[in-house]
Protein backbone atom coordinates (compact mmCIF):
# COMPACT_ATOMS: atom_id res chain seq x y z
CA UNK A 1 0.00 0.00 0.00
CA UNK A 2 1.13 3.68 -0.69
CA UNK A 3 2.34 6.16 1.70
CA UNK A 4 1.18 9.49 1.12
CA UNK A 5 1.31 13.05 2.94
CA UNK A 6 -1.73 13.43 3.23
CA UNK A 7 -3.63 14.06 6.16
CA UNK A 8 -7.12 12.72 5.44
CA UNK A 9 -8.03 9.79 3.38
CA UNK A 10 -9.90 11.83 1.01
CA UNK A 11 -8.77 14.03 -1.44
CA UNK A 12 -9.77 17.60 -1.89
CA UNK A 13 -10.24 16.99 -5.64
CA UNK A 14 -13.78 14.20 -5.16
CA UNK A 15 -15.51 17.82 -3.92
CA UNK A 16 -15.41 20.14 -6.70
CA UNK A 17 -18.23 21.92 -6.95
CA UNK A 18 -19.71 22.15 -10.45
CA UNK A 19 -19.08 25.18 -12.74
CA UNK A 20 -22.30 26.86 -13.14
CA UNK A 21 -22.58 30.67 -13.10
CA UNK A 22 -26.45 30.66 -12.08
CA UNK A 23 -25.52 28.37 -9.53
CA UNK A 24 -23.09 31.17 -7.93
CA UNK A 25 -25.51 33.72 -8.61
CA UNK A 26 -28.20 31.70 -6.63
CA UNK A 27 -25.74 31.32 -3.43
CA UNK A 28 -24.50 34.84 -3.69
CA UNK A 29 -28.16 35.69 -3.30
CA UNK A 30 -29.23 33.19 -0.86
CA UNK A 31 -26.32 34.04 0.81
CA UNK A 32 -27.57 38.20 1.21
CA UNK A 33 -31.11 36.87 2.14
CA UNK A 34 -29.96 34.40 4.89
CA UNK A 35 -27.62 37.89 6.30
CA UNK A 36 -30.31 40.06 5.88
CA UNK A 37 -32.50 37.90 7.53
CA UNK A 38 -30.47 37.77 10.28
CA UNK A 39 -29.32 41.65 10.61
CA UNK A 40 -33.35 42.10 10.61
CA UNK A 41 -34.12 39.63 13.70
CA UNK A 42 -31.69 41.35 15.70
CA UNK A 43 -33.07 44.91 14.64
CA UNK A 44 -36.33 44.04 15.42
CA UNK A 45 -35.44 42.66 18.76
CA UNK A 46 -33.64 46.09 19.92
CA UNK A 47 -36.87 47.96 18.29
CA UNK A 48 -39.34 45.49 20.37
CA UNK A 49 -37.25 46.38 23.39
CA UNK A 50 -37.21 49.87 23.15
CA UNK A 51 -40.83 50.38 22.10
CA UNK A 52 -42.98 47.33 22.73
CA UNK A 53 -41.64 45.61 25.49
CA UNK A 54 -43.18 46.10 29.08
CA UNK A 55 -40.46 44.08 30.85
CA UNK A 56 -37.36 46.09 32.51
CA UNK A 57 -34.74 43.65 30.24
CA UNK A 58 -33.86 45.76 26.82
CA UNK A 59 -31.51 45.02 24.20
CA UNK A 60 -28.11 46.24 25.24
CA UNK A 61 -24.58 46.03 23.80
CA UNK A 62 -24.45 42.94 25.41
CA UNK A 63 -27.10 41.45 23.05
CA UNK A 64 -25.05 42.82 19.44
CA UNK A 65 -21.36 41.54 21.05
CA UNK A 66 -22.25 37.76 18.96
CA UNK A 67 -23.56 40.18 15.71
CA UNK A 68 -19.96 41.59 15.77
CA UNK A 69 -18.17 38.58 16.37
CA UNK A 70 -20.46 36.81 13.87
CA UNK A 71 -20.32 39.59 11.26
CA UNK A 72 -16.38 39.50 11.49
CA UNK A 73 -15.75 36.16 11.75
CA UNK A 74 -17.94 35.91 7.98
CA UNK A 75 -15.87 39.03 7.02
CA UNK A 76 -12.51 37.03 7.24
CA UNK A 77 -13.77 33.66 6.08
CA UNK A 78 -14.99 35.03 2.45
CA UNK A 79 -11.75 37.52 2.16
CA UNK A 80 -10.00 33.93 1.81
CA UNK A 81 -9.54 32.34 -1.45
CA UNK A 82 -9.92 28.62 -1.60
CA UNK A 83 -7.01 28.34 -3.68
CA UNK A 84 -4.88 29.60 -1.07
CA UNK A 85 -5.66 26.85 1.53
CA UNK A 86 -4.08 24.11 -1.19
CA UNK A 87 -0.43 23.47 -1.54
CA UNK A 88 1.10 20.91 -3.79
CA UNK A 89 3.19 18.95 -1.48
CA UNK A 90 5.58 18.14 -4.68
CA UNK A 91 5.84 22.00 -5.32
CA UNK A 92 5.91 23.25 -1.45
CA UNK A 93 10.28 23.47 -1.50
CA UNK A 94 10.61 24.49 -4.93
CA UNK A 95 8.35 27.68 -3.89
CA UNK A 96 9.51 29.12 -0.74
CA UNK A 97 6.56 31.35 0.08
CA UNK A 98 3.71 28.64 -1.20
CA UNK A 99 3.78 26.29 1.94
CA UNK A 100 3.78 29.85 4.04
CA UNK A 101 1.07 31.74 2.58
CA UNK A 102 -1.10 28.48 2.82
CA UNK A 103 -0.34 27.73 6.45
CA UNK A 104 -1.17 31.50 7.27
CA UNK A 105 -4.06 31.54 5.23
CA UNK A 106 -5.66 28.22 7.08
CA UNK A 107 -4.88 30.18 10.67
CA UNK A 108 -6.64 33.23 9.26
CA UNK A 109 -9.72 30.98 7.99
CA UNK A 110 -9.43 28.94 11.65
CA UNK A 111 -9.73 32.84 13.40
CA UNK A 112 -12.72 33.33 11.24
CA UNK A 113 -14.68 30.27 12.21
CA UNK A 114 -13.70 30.74 15.43
CA UNK A 115 -15.43 34.28 16.02
CA UNK A 116 -18.38 32.45 13.64
CA UNK A 117 -18.75 29.73 16.27
CA UNK A 118 -17.79 32.02 18.91
CA UNK A 119 -20.44 34.37 18.21
CA UNK A 120 -23.20 31.86 17.79
CA UNK A 121 -22.25 29.99 21.08
CA UNK A 122 -22.23 33.71 22.73
CA UNK A 123 -25.85 34.33 21.50
CA UNK A 124 -26.65 31.19 23.56
CA UNK A 125 -24.81 32.44 26.17
CA UNK A 126 -26.80 35.38 26.25
CA UNK A 127 -30.30 33.57 25.94
CA UNK A 128 -29.18 31.35 28.82
CA UNK A 129 -27.92 33.67 31.71
CA UNK A 130 -29.93 36.66 30.99
CA UNK A 131 -33.36 35.25 29.75
CA UNK A 132 -33.59 31.69 30.54
CA UNK A 133 -32.06 31.85 34.15
CA UNK A 134 -34.08 34.81 35.45
CA UNK A 135 -37.02 32.73 33.86
CA UNK A 136 -38.36 35.42 31.56
CA UNK A 137 -41.41 34.47 28.99
CA UNK A 138 -42.20 35.08 25.53
CA UNK A 139 -42.14 38.01 24.52
CA UNK A 140 -39.25 38.79 26.33
CA UNK A 141 -37.49 35.71 25.92
CA UNK A 142 -38.33 36.48 22.07
CA UNK A 143 -35.45 38.81 22.43
CA UNK A 144 -32.69 36.21 22.65
CA UNK A 145 -34.06 33.77 20.54
CA UNK A 146 -33.76 36.55 18.07
CA UNK A 147 -30.29 36.89 18.89
CA UNK A 148 -29.38 33.32 17.91
CA UNK A 149 -31.54 33.27 14.54
CA UNK A 150 -29.30 36.12 14.11
CA UNK A 151 -26.09 34.39 14.47
CA UNK A 152 -27.57 31.42 13.04
CA UNK A 153 -28.16 32.97 9.68
CA UNK A 154 -24.89 34.43 9.29
CA UNK A 155 -22.97 31.80 9.92
CA UNK A 156 -25.42 29.65 7.65
CA UNK A 157 -24.91 32.82 4.98
CA UNK A 158 -20.79 32.82 5.61
CA UNK A 159 -20.99 29.02 4.54
CA UNK A 160 -23.28 29.27 1.50
CA UNK A 161 -21.42 32.93 0.36
CA UNK A 162 -17.52 30.96 0.76
CA UNK A 163 -19.20 27.72 -1.59
CA UNK A 164 -20.94 30.27 -4.13
CA UNK A 165 -17.74 32.21 -4.51
CA UNK A 166 -15.56 29.00 -5.24
CA UNK A 167 -17.28 27.74 -7.47
CA UNK A 168 -15.53 28.32 -11.14
CA UNK A 169 -18.19 29.50 -13.91
CA UNK A 170 -17.66 27.58 -17.20
CA UNK A 171 -15.90 30.77 -18.48
CA UNK A 172 -13.51 31.28 -16.20
CA UNK A 173 -9.52 30.47 -16.58
CA UNK A 174 -6.52 30.47 -14.67
CA UNK A 175 -3.37 32.88 -15.25
CA UNK A 176 -0.90 30.55 -14.12
CA UNK A 177 2.89 30.15 -14.72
Amino acid sequence: MEHSNHLFRFNASMFKLPKSAKLRSFGVYLSGALYAIGFWSIVDAAIFSKTVNASDVHVTFVDWIPFICSSLGMLIVNSIEKSNLFVDSNNSFLSSGSGTNAWAARVILFCGFSLLAGGLAGSFMVLILKFLLKHYTFPTLGMGVSNIICNGCIMLSCVVLWLSQNIEDEYSYSLAL
